[in-house]
């Protein structure tokens, strides 16, 4: 099981970031990542990259 880190604010880019902490909460909110502490998260497989771009776009 791998795990990332989430940064610890948003830096408001477009498209946002991939570490970014709204983009991990809403990958967490579609059940592809499994949330360990405030700013861990861990996932088995990557989640799709249509579901990560969703998650980035503004």
């Amino acid at each position: 099981m791998a795990s990332m880190k989430a940064k610890k604010t948003c830096c408001r880019d477009r498209p946002r970031c991939k570490v970014c902490p709204v983009v991990l909460k809403r990958l967490a909110d579609a059940g592809l990542l499994e949330r360990e502490s405030k700013r861990r998260y861990s996932f088995d497989a990557k989640p799709p990259k249509p579901a990560v771009s969703a998650a980035r776009a503004r």
